[in-house]
């Protein structure tokens, strides 16, 4: 067939069209994947794909979540983008801002992040902070944030106590005000001039008095007990003021300061520092993996005829013991005295059920000090008395998230194949290479 003039226009035009038509398809399907996305996550654990729990999360909140993480490192910087990624394909709204912190030494102060940096969760004004970031943590941040609700914490004073608002080394101003961030209302009461508990109180802070309460402020703290309130006690070693509450609660507290012979592992030259890093199973401590420091804490035992079901929170290592005498110098655990051996439980969470009410949760603790302005900054010392709060005040929804373990990123052989392997990479390879070349030189030659 003779291709004439007009033919060839022809051909020309129908592939011209051709052409514009695939265009035209290309440019509506690029279009189309800027509106609409399609993934398909192909690792064998799903291991980037947010879980279903942390999917619901995300419905329950509609308005937008920032994140603004004050690190530093570049690096660092790069993984929390990506890890925050997997939260945008199911949230379009929600951002992550980076921070250098040595650029704004007043709002770091402010927020009270330490070196190792910090990453402050905002959704409708309420924030949480964290210090490690993983699905499950941010996950729970999220559902702390989505049920957030106003709840009111009264402090006794008038008798020396930890101050919510102080700003002294001992006092708890820098938790306070933390505290007020994340929606609670904070309140003091001397019941020297309010002889009642008000009814709003979602819980009764006793941290450590400094002289002795009033038989009639003693009667209307034993009074609010009785009638199911929560209460958050903090006592230190020697403290005979809470005496007749710790009676009440079961609780007995042993004699002398705990000393932790463990501790110089970590740095701390002053044994009477005793660090946790190991926690038992409790809503207190779901998810938690931080180190909590705590200075100056006493021990205690459970009156096993106590009315309350008990259960031990937080530990000394066993290397640890009470300490009767003073502690300095070269101090060593004696057998023949009231000292006791380690470990030590400083912390107990003691319930019990009320009809026609929640259940009543008290936290009693060894030690005021941990939430102090001067020691609130140690590792996760902020997080752990949040936490507590959480739940004694019944806002202590938690979800766990299980680990994705990736399958087959080990390789395991035996002996025999790694014989092989090594035989055959150091010896038998090489000697292949070798006659290889010696074979094409001679044929070289030849020729």
């Amino acid at each position: 067939m003779k291709i004439n003039q007009h033919i060839h226009q022809r051909i020309a035009i129908k592939n011209t069209l051709i052409t514009l038509i695939i265009l035209m398809i290309l440019i509506a399907l690029a279009s189309v994947s800027r509106l609409y996305t399609a993934e398909i996550d192909l690792s064998s654990n799903n291991g980037n794909t947010l879980s279903k729990a942390s999917q619901k999360i995300l419905t329950t909140l509609p308005e937008p979540i920032t994140l603004t993480a004050y690190i530093k490192e570049t690096t660092l910087q790069q993984q929390l983008a990506q890890f925050i990624n997997k939260y945008h394909r199911f949230k379009r709204n929600i951002t992550i801002h980076f921070v250098d912190p040595t650029t704004v030494p007043d709002k770091v102060r402010e927020l009270n992040i330490g070196p190792q940096g910090a990453i402050i969760v905002e959704y409708q004004g309420r924030t949480e902070k964290l210090i490690y970031l993983d699905e499950s943590t941010l996950s729970n941040a999220l559902l702390q944030l989505a049920h957030s609700k106003e709840r009111w914490v009264t402090f006794l004073t008038g008798h020396g106590e930890r101050s919510p608002i102080g700003k002294a080394n001992f006092d708890w101003g820098v938790f306070g005000t933390q505290l007020e961030h994340h929606k609670f209302k904070i309140q003091t009461l001397n019941l020297a001039t309010f002889s009642t508990i008000p009814d709003n109180s979602s819980l009764l802070v006793l941290a450590t008095p400094a002289v002795a309460l009033l038989s009639g402020e003693l009667n209307i703290i034993k009074n609010y007990i009785n009638q199911g309130g929560n209460l958050l006690l903090l006592t230190d070693p020697n403290n005979p003021h809470l005496k007749i509450i710790e009676q009440q609660l079961g609780i007995i507290k042993l004699p002398g300061t705990i000393v932790d012979g463990s501790s110089s592992l970590y740095g701390i030259d002053d044994p009477s520092f005793v660090l946790v890093s190991d926690y038992p199973r409790h809503p207190i401590s779901i998810n938690f993996n931080s180190i909590t420091v705590f200075p100056i804490t006493s021990a205690f035992i459970i009156d096993e005829e106590g009315e309350f079901t008990n259960t031990p929170l937080f530990s000394s290592a066993p290397r640890s013991w009470t300490e009767t005498s003073e502690i300095s110098g070269n101090i060593r655990f004696d057998v023949d005295t009231d000292e006791q051996q380690g470990p030590l439980t400083f912390a107990y969470a003691l319930t019990q059920d009320i009809k026609h009410k929640n259940q009543q949760r008290i936290v009693v603790l060894g030690d005021a000090d941990f939430l102090s302005n001067a020691y609130l900054g140690n590792v996760g010392n902020a997080e752990l008395g949040f936490r507590i709060i959480n739940w004694l005040t019944h806002d202590d929804q938690f979800i766990e998230i299980p680990p994705k373990i990736a399958r087959g990123k080990s390789l395991q052989l035996s002996k025999i194949s790694i014989a092989v392997i090594g035989f055959g990479f150091l010896l038998v390879l090489p000697l292949l290479l070798i006659g290889t070349g010696i074979i094409i030189w001679r044929r070289r030659k030849r020729q």
